[in-house]
């Protein structure tokens, strides 16, 4: 798993700015138009670091379309907890480099519609790679082995670039919902 992490790392970074722009806007739109979004009422996104799909879109749509936005907060034991975010609401840097938000409402993982999450890598078959800490897993770990997905839909967000030929996930590994690519790339059946 960490040569193709460090595989498509490389590759998204070897993306030329003008060609993430591009990519990350079809991305978006693509995100912005599907049902997942219009039916939402509460979204997880992550504030994206300069080689991510720019995510600065979406978060500004839902502000625009009366839904509520939540960041990830690194909680307690390596979980993620999600903090209602407003245009105005203050941040600070984490202990990873990444930012949270202050204040406002915290809510767990079982209250979100949807949570639009990067990945490093993904397959064909929906698993995914992120970068290693196993939040996302021990977060998300009440999906595994649902036979119907109700919510939260987890959409993973990513560049043709890390789609990989296969992951062999590990049994505590929880899939994306669906893997919106600038192609369009991702199925939802499982």
């Amino acid at each position: 798993m960490k040569q193709l992490r460090m595989a498509a790392i490389t590759a998204r970074r070897s993306m030329s700015s003008a060609d993430r722009n591009v990519a990350s806007r079809r991305i978006t739109d693509r995100f912005l138009n599907s049902r997942y979004f219009l039916v939402s009422e509460t979204i997880a996104c992550y504030l994206s670091t300069w080689d991510e799909v720019d995510t600065g879109a979406i978060i500004e749509r839902a502000w625009s379309a009366k839904k509520r936005i939540f960041l990830p907060v690194i909680a307690a034991r390596g979980y993620m907890m999600f903090r209602e975010t407003l245009p105005e609401t203050e941040m600070k840097m984490n202990h990873f480099g990444l930012w949270e938000p202050v204040s406002g409402e915290l809510i767990s993982a079982f209250e979100l519609d949807v949570v639009v999450t990067p990945l490093v890598a993904f397959d064909g078959e929906r698993n995914r790679i992120g970068m290693g800490g196993g939040y996302f897993d021990r977060t998300f770990a009440f999906l595994s082995g649902r036979r119907h997905w109700l919510r939260p839909k987890l959409i993973g967000m990513a560049f043709d670039c890390q789609r990989v030929e296969k992951i062999s996930p590990n049994p505590w590994d929880i899939p994306v919902f669906r893997v919106f690519t600038e192609s369009g790339y991702g199925r939802s059946e499982r």
